[in-house]
């Protein structure tokens, strides 16, 4: 049964006899009936606190579910960035060895045509070695050349100064001849 403040202030009861004190049952129904209004006033306002305090409850679990999607969301960019950086890592380091390999490649090739062009310029070195060398001894040969000529050329001019002697008188022209260039 639903009693209100109200039915306990209008409550009226029948007359007996040797009943209760009306004034003392009056007055208990309406002290009855205040703490009961009390109690329902109180019920209602802590009624209506606990939907603020449910309604606070539900916003702060809707920050907390925000936060836990930015949170996710956070560490699935942070996630992606990390993968970004090392893939980028990944390329620089492929970019580098692949030039790398393209510097050695043309550096060895430089090497060789400096190795093939200093191999060329000791050969022709050689060449011109030889070449000196063989032009040295035909100059030697020419100048041994040229000192036996001029030693002959001055036997025979002493042998055409000297006095003839008498036997050279009776030689022929020819045999004085082979004389002077034996």
């Amino acid at each position: 049964m639903n009693v209100s403040p109200l039915d306990l202030r209008q409550q009226r009861f029948r007359l007996a006899f040797r009943g209760f004190d009306r004034v003392e049952v009056a007055t208990f129904l309406a002290a009855v009936a205040e703490d009961y209004e009390q109690a329902l006033l109180e019920t209602d306002r802590l009624r209506q606190d606990l939907m603020r305090m449910e309604a606070v409850l539900n916003e702060h679990r809707e920050h907390e579910r925000n936060l836990q999607n930015t949170l996710t969301t956070a560490q699935r960019i942070s996630e992606d960035i990390k993968a970004g950086a090392e893939q980028e890592a990944r390329r620089i380091i492929r970019d580098a060895e692949s030039r790398s390999d393209l510097l050695l490649e043309k550096t060895q090739s430089r090497l060789e045509d400096v190795q093939r062009e200093i191999d060329g310029l000791k050969l022709k070195r050689r060449d011109v070695e030889t070449s000196i060398e063989s032009t040295i001894q035909t100059l030697r040969n020419t100048l041994e050349f040229v000192r036996e000529q001029e030693a002959r050329e001055r036997e025979e001019k002493i042998l055409f100064h000297r006095p003839r002697h008498a036997d050279a008188a009776h030689e022929s022209p020819e045999s004085l001849e082979a004389r002077r260039l034996g």
